[in-house]
This record gives structure tokens, sequence and C-alpha cells, in this order.
């Protein structure tokens, strides 16, 4: 029997990333969690423009051009921040350094939102983050406890490919194996 499409969403959960290789064909690295997920806002990128010929839109034309948003968590982990943004850890100190001259690397992030009924696995393929924003307050009566959030720009890869997104019908194969590395139509689960 099929599963059945959800009425409702709610709870993203399981954020990971995997850092992008760009080359003739792009790979991913194995994702890596990152715990503590608070949102994941996206926002469509790309504009409509109308084309007018005999007094009417004749064509119009619709540039998808990924999505940007506002991604909050609780706390980045070291190795995101090493990966994505090459901070170094001292041999000895232990201590992270960020470097100015040193680009972030794109990534894929997958992660998923519970349904009603089977919830939806999400990936998008190309991904740019900016440094994580940090707010430092003082405890007053009750803990609150800070996030840090980037702000995300996802783009097309060269064959077009934006993001792809699990339905009622997705095989279990397909479901269990979304963590383990980044899903290309094709691919041997």
């Amino acid at each position: 029997m099929p599963n059945t499409a959800d009425k409702v969403k709610f709870n993203i959960k399981k954020l990971h990333y995997a850092v992008l290789t760009n080359g003739a064909t792009p790979t991913w690295a194995t994702p890596v969690a990152i715990p503590g997920t608070v949102s994941f806002s996206l926002d469509p990128q790309g504009d409509t423009t109308p084309f007018y010929a005999d007094g009417v839109v004749y064509y119009q034309s619709v540039a998808n051009n990924g999505y940007s948003g506002d991604l909050e968590v609780a706390d980045f982990p070291a190795s995101f921040l090493k990966d994505v943004f090459g901070i170094a850890e001292g041999t000895t100190s232990k201590v992270l350094t960020e470097n100015s001259k040193v680009e972030p690397k794109p990534v894929a992030l997958l992660f998923e939102e519970e349904g009603d009924s089977t919830g939806t696995k999400y990936v998008l393929y190309n991904c740019s983050c900016t440094r994580p924003k940090r707010s430092f307050a003082t405890q007053t009566d009750s803990k609150e406890p800070s996030t840090q959030t980037v702000t995300v720009t996802s783009v097309p890869l060269s064959d077009g490919k934006v993001m792809a997104m699990t339905g009622a019908d997705t095989p279990t194969a397909t479901l269990t194996a979304w963590y383990t590395k980044v899903f290309e139509e094709g691919a041997t689960v």
C-alpha cells in the first residue's frame, strides 16, 4: 500500500552539509550532521519577464535562480567551520583561527521536514553560506540560548539542478540512504 501524502508540515530536523567539489561532474563529500537546527527560511530567486505582442502577453519567461534565506542553528560545529570556511585549528593550542584570505567552499544542504504522514527530505545541491552571525548577550532572570545564523544562497548546478525532495511514493531504500551521500537521480542507492 503506498504512503499517503502529507496534509501539513512542521519541524525541520536532521540538517547535514556535504562539501561540493566542482569539476566536470560535481561530487560531494560524505554528509556531516549539524545538530540543533532552529529554522531555515528560503525565498525563491529569479524574475518573471513578460514579452508583449499583439497587445497581450505573448510569451512569459521565468528564471529559476535558486533560493536564498537564513539558516539558524543552536551552534555551528567546528567541523562545519573548518570544512566550509577553512578555519584553522592550532595543532597544540586547539584554537580556531579565521583567515580572511580563505574562500568558503560550496556545499549541499540536506534536511527533512516532518509531516503528518511521511514528511519530506530535501537536498539543495549548490549552496554558499556567509560566516555565522553571532549575538552575545548577558543572562537575565531566565536562561535564553543564543543561536547562530548564516545566510544561504543556493544556485543551480551547471546542469540546472537546484533542489531535490522526496515524496509519498519515494522508495524506502532512497529514504534510508538519504544522509549517506548526496542524492543524484539514477545513482545506485
